[in-house]
């Protein structure tokens, strides 16, 4: 797997995460003794509360295995202190297409790991436009293909590290 493959974690990040699986996972009683519950009510093709836990159920084990799956396959460490160079972790400000007033500003970063309360968009690093940008220095321009098919190119502007 390649740094660009790899989900990069901060332990706050991590740990936070792990949170959320462990109350999931402990969760699941819960949601089995709802769903027997609303079982012993009748007919369950017209129970409404049975559907409604089983797809409850259904919604939670999707998030445990994708929750499992990025935990099991992320590399923890700190955000990146160094600036001027974008990495996962990085606040950068581009331009396109040679156009500086066209600039934007985010976080390279997955979208579990992304900023808090959407304050800042977020793009991961396996993205076109992160791939890109990995391992660029401020003034340096990289090229890289839009879904179009068309090639756009992004001059970085500052890359800062994130601090939530």
């Amino acid at each position: 797997m390649t740094d660009t493959q790899v989900t990069w974690l901060t332990q706050e990040s991590y740990d936070r995460l792990k949170g959320e699986l462990d109350s999931l996972i402990a969760n699941r009683p819960v949601i089995a003794a709802e769903i027997n519950e609303r079982r012993e009510e009748g007919d369950l093709k017209e129970n409404g509360g049975y559907h409604a836990a089983r797809e409850e159920q259904g919604q939670q084990e999707a998030r445990i295995r994708q929750l499992q799956e990025l935990l099991n396959n992320a590399k923890v460490g700190e955000a990146p202190t160094q600036s001027g160079v974008a990495l996962p972790g990085s606040v950068v400000t581009v331009y396109y297409d040679g156009d500086e007033n066209d600039t934007e500003t985010f976080l390279i970063a997955t979208r579990e790991e992304g900023a808090q309360g959407g304050k800042l968009e977020t793009y991961s690093p396996s993205s076109p436009l992160g791939a890109a940008l990995i391992d660029t220095k401020v003034g340096e321009t990289r090229e890289y293909t839009v879904p179009s098919g068309a090639t756009v190119k992004v001059t970085l502007v500052k890359a800062e590290p994130y601090h939530s």
